[in-house]
């Protein structure tokens, strides 16, 4: 398979395995569904009635006062227990590297196939300036959600692109299958492309 180099009559021979992939929806959102899971903190806690700060004595006498209660701790009463108190926990899910590394070429090839991805000779700017990063993608014609993805992302680029709210820059160990789904198009250079044809090989 043949990619065509933007503002180039030069052309990029890549994989099919991993540009032409055919794509499945399901490994696609197990992968992101998992990949998501993992950034959530799981610290959410609650106190059970044993956990509340006050006496566990019996609130009123037995018979004669109407309903019949024991400690204010119960989760009836203001200030008591949680019945299903919440706890630390971590909503991990186990996503093998062969699942993974699947999805992610699932989602190129998609992209590949939407004519999303657009690839360049080399991507960088001369000095930290949002205001030329803007210029340089008003070029390339991306949408408004680009994602660029370099062989290793300068720190003038980084710092232009702070700015921009929907404009992310990845370097390709960085590049992960949320970064991609959400992107409106991916600029990515041919060093780069190279270098993720050997991370998914």
């Amino acid at each position: 398979m043949e990619l065509a180099i933007n503002n180039s009559k030069k052309t990029l021979s890549v994989s099919d395995a991993i540009f032409g992939r055919e794509f499945s929806e399901d490994l696609v959102h197990q992968v992101v569904v998992a990949y998501r899971n993992a950034g959530r903190a799981g610290t959410k806690a609650q106190k059970t009635r044993s956990e509340v700060a006050g006496t566990t004595k019996k609130s009123k006498r037995q018979k004669g006062g109407g309903a019949r209660h024991g400690a204010l701790t119960a989760p009836i009463f203001i200030g008591g227990g949680v019945t299903f108190a919440a706890k630390p926990r971590s909503f991990e899910q186990k996503v093998n590297r062969k699942m993974y590394r699947a999805a992610i070429a699932a989602i190129l090839s998609e992209l590949n196939r939407q004519g999303r991805i657009k690839v360049v000779e080399s991507f960088d700017v001369d000095a930290a300036k949002t205001k030329s990063l803007v210029a340089k993608l008003k070029e390339l014609e991306v949408g408004q959600r680009p994602l660029i993805v370099t062989e290793e992302a300068t720190e003038n680029l980084y710092l232009s692109a702070r700015n921009l709210p929907y404009v992310e820059v990845r370097d390709v160990q960085g590049l992960d299958p949320v970064a991609l789904v959400g992107a409106d198009s991916v600029v990515v250079t041919a060093d780069a492309v190279k270098k993720i044809e050997e991370w998914l090989a």
